[in-house]
């Protein structure tokens, strides 16, 4: 064990020694009265690297009398989940088999489902973990039979005092004398994205490259952790839900007008390296929370992501930062959005009529029609550029779709039309 990496080797046995993890893990909380009580269920664990569902997932498979089975999903075969399932009829697995399942997700349904009949009948016990949502990427009917436990990032507290730890522990196991500044620590704890495996790797190897002095005492500075943890918190993927959840993030801080948290997700977006994305969502932002509120940031947004995609990043960053902070700080309408999204429901619903006869594009009308003539009224022929007739089909006639935004522009353009319709 002594070439295992650090987070290996200083991996926790107690459910007490794990950091973090309080809402599930806490004296007294559900989670672990339920497993302290000799109960364990089907489970699936839930959130990113590094905060410790492997860990729990060992120190419950150690505390069972069950035959503990460990497969990995990017690996496992049909074959070897299928040899696993025929040993619960072997005296060795008299007891019962404790199946643990990492990166479930990346199980295929066909697999997926041949899990279902001995969870059911309770000769196999799951616990499974996934980096992805398990509503998106997991088998209903197994979803169905297990109880999904998310885990959480680590905060930079838990990330210290895991660290704190593992100094000591080095120290005991590999004889080495390190010399660390609780701002040194603080700051690698913040640098890792509440990563605890990310936090000790980190550690291992910039005390591996500290150089001892006479003493034989490794002193690691703040230089040393800023190079080795660069960029170690970004935890995105154009694939996975840190992608899904900074464009979220990105539109729900620019709807709610926070010009700050604004620039920080679509800065998160950009380093990810997903340039595209980022353009493609403020365009929508512009025509679906700014619209008509202020039109003019449709084309000032189309114009900003025209040239981001000339210019490639890293300087795409600015006209997209430009266009990021116009769109949090203009006036939101999303009377647009609403009116095309009513009318589609509409029309899904089965309402689709025919066009009105003064509407359509034809001069000719069959023998059998009833009123002969398109007799379309041409708006431009009369005052102000506006006639009353009937646009709807028949049968919405007085249907209201738009409703009017309470910001200036749009009271400014319905005042203008409240006046020229009342005219006649």
């Amino acid at each position: 064990m002594q070439n295992a990496p650090l987070a290996q080797r200083l991996r926790p046995q107690t459910l007490g020694e794990v950091c973090g993890q309080q809402h599930l893990l806490a004296q007294g909380s559900v989670f672990r009265e339920c497993l302290e009580n000799g109960h364990l269920p089907n489970m699936i664990f839930y959130g990113p690297s590094g905060v410790g569902k492997t860990t729990v997932a060992t120190i419950l498979a150690q505390q069972t009398s069950k035959k503990l089975y460990k497969l990995n999903g990017t690996s496992a075969s049909t074959g070897d989940i299928k040899e696993i399932l025929a040993s619960t009829d072997t005296l060795d697995a008299s007891g019962g088999v404790l199946l643990y399942l990492d990166e479930i997700q990346y199980l295929n349904k066909k697999q997926q489902q041949s899990l279902l009949e001995c969870i059911e009948d309770g000769t196999v016990t799951l616990i499974a973990s996934t980096t992805e949502n398990p509503y998106f990427y997991v088998y209903n009917a197994l979803l169905s039979r297990c109880t999904v436990f998310e885990f959480k990032p680590l905060t930079p507290a838990d990330i210290q005092e895991g660290l704190q730890r593992a100094l000591q522990k080095i120290q005991q196991l590999d004889g080495v004398r390190l010399a660390v500044s609780p701002e040194v620590l603080q700051e690698l704890a913040q640098a890792v994205g509440g990563d605890m495996r990310k936090a000790l790797g980190c550690l291992e190897f910039a005390a591996g490259a500290a150089a001892p002095d006479e003493n034989g005492l490794r002193t690691l500075t703040a230089e040393m952790v800023r190079q080795v943890a660069q960029r170690s918190s970004m935890t995105y993927d154009k694939s996975d839900d840190s992608h899904y959840d900074a464009i979220s993030a990105l539109q729900k801080s620019i709807r709610g007008s926070d010009p700050d948290a604004a620039v920080y997700y679509l800065a998160k977006i950009l380093l990810g390296g997903d340039l595209l994305s980022a353009c493609r969502r403020l365009l929508v932002i512009a025509a679906e929370d700014v619209g008509l509120a202020y039109p003019q940031a449709i084309p000032i947004v189309k114009a900003c992501v025209d040239s981001a995609l000339q210019l490639g990043l890293p300087e795409a960053r600015l006209p997209l930062a430009d266009a990021a902070i116009l769109l949090a700080t203009a006036p939101k309408s999303n009377s647009g959005h609403n009116a095309i999204l009513a009318v589609w429901q509409d029309l899904e619903a089965g309402k689709s009529f025919p066009v009105p006869r003064q509407l359509q594009n034809k001069h000719f009308d069959g023998a059998d029609a009833a009123v002969k003539g398109q007799n379309y009224l041409y708006p431009h022929n009369y005052p102000d550029h506006w006639v009353a007739q009937q646009y709807l089909p028949d049968a919405l006639v007085g249907t209201c779709y738009y409703e009017w935004g309470e910001n200036k522009t749009e009271q400014a353009a319905k005042a203008y039309w409240n006046k020229i319709k009342n005219r006649q």
